[in-house]
């Protein structure tokens, strides 16, 4: 999903709520959107992270090795799940 149809979604008092989550303003939030201001790293993954993953970071910046940061991701995961004393696969 796009940041657009997201923002839609939500109620105006939603969309300030989300913005406000993400540590900007919903006129940031819309400037990002609409291509009139690029979207930070910082804020790419804010946007991830309270979207809940409904909108991901690679449609906002390309700032950041993506590919690399999921890899790292899913390999601490993977870490975390092994048994104490046991190295993940």
């Amino acid at each position: 999903m796009n940041l657009k149809k997201y923002l839609m979604a939500l109620s105006p008092t939603e969309r300030g709520e989300f913005a406000r989550r993400c540590g900007t303003t919903i006129g940031h939030l819309s400037n990002v959107m609409n291509g009139y201001k690029p979207c930070s790293p910082e804020l790419a993954v804010a946007i991830e992270r309270e979207s809940n993953g409904d909108i991901r970071g690679e449609g906002l910046t390309q700032k950041l090795d993506w590919a690399y940061i999921r890899s790292s991701a899913a390999h601490l995961t993977a870490e975390q799940a092994a048994p104490a004393g046991q190295e993940a696969a």
